[in-house]
C-alpha cells in the first residue's frame, strides 16, 4: 500500500477506527489490537481514537506474519476471565457489513463448540470465531499458519453461507483499496494521519 493499511481513510475515520467501532456496536466484551511496538503512527491513531493502551497486544516479531499476531493474542494475559469465544478479525476488512459480522456471531452462538466462519461462494472467509478451548491451543500451535491450524481441526469447524460480496475482497494493493472505498465505504472521507 505504501503506507500502513490500518491508517487509510474509511468513511469518517480510519480503517482501524471503523473496525473498532463495528465491534463496539456488536457489544464485544473485549477488543484488542495486535501491533508492533515500533508502529508509531498506528499507536498515535489508537491514541487519537482513545483506544486504551491496555488493549494493545505487542507482537515482538511481526515479520513472521499474521499467524504470529494471532498467537500473540492467544498467549496474552490481558483477556478478562469468563470469555467463551474470540473473534479473530483481519485489519483489512472494513468493508464487511455489520450484519455479516452479527450473523457470524449468531451462528457461533448456535454452534458454541465449533470454530465458526462465514463462507461466500463455497470458500471459508474471515472473521473466525474460536471457542475458548481452541483459542487457547493457538498460543502453542506448531502449524506454520492459520489455514494449517484450521485444516488440522476440520471436524471442529462449521461455516455459514452469507451473501456478502465483501467476504471475497482483500485489500492487498492500492487498487483493491480504491475499489473497496468506491463500493463499500460510507461517504465523508476522513483524512488519515501522515505516514511516519
Amino acid at each position: 500500500m505504501g503506507r500502513p493499511k490500518l491508517l487509510l481513510p474509511w468513511g469518517a475515520t480510519s480503517i482501524i477506527g471503523h473496525l473498532i467501532s463495528q465491534w463496539q456496536k456488536l457489544h464485544a466484551e473485549q477488543i484488542a489490537v495486535v501491533c508492533a511496538e515500533n508502529q508509531v503512527a498506528l499507536h498515535a491513531e489508537l491514541d487519537r481514537l482513545s483506544f486504551p493502551k491496555n488493549g494493545r497486544i505487542p507482537n515482538p516479531d511481526p515479520l513472521r506474519g499474521m499467524f504470529s499476531s494471532i498467537q500473540c493474542a492467544a498467549r496474552w494475559k490481558g483477556w478478562p476471565g469468563g470469555l467463551s469465544h474470540w473473534a479473530v478479525a483481519l485489519g483489512d476488512q472494513p468493508h464487511l457489513q455489520e450484519t455479516t459480522l452479527g450473523m457470524v456471531l449468531e451462528f457461533s452462538a448456535s454452534n458454541p463448540g465449533k470454530i465458526c466462519q462465514p463462507s461466500w461462494q463455497n470458500h471459508r472467509r474471515h472473521p473466525v470465531v474460536f471457542p475458548a478451548a481452541v483459542f487457547a491451543q493457538l498460543g502453542a500451535a506448531r502449524e506454520s499458519n492459520l489455514k494449517a491450524f484450521l485444516d488440522a481441526r476440520a471436524p471442529e469447524r462449521a461455516s455459514c453461507g452469507i451473501d456478502d460480496p465483501g467476504l471475497g475482497v482483500d485489500l492487498d494493493l492500492p487498487i483493491d483499496y480504491e475499489r473497496a472505498v468506491a463500493a463499500f465505504a460510507p461517504g465523508d472521507q476522513f483524512t488519515s494521519p501522515a505516514p511516519s
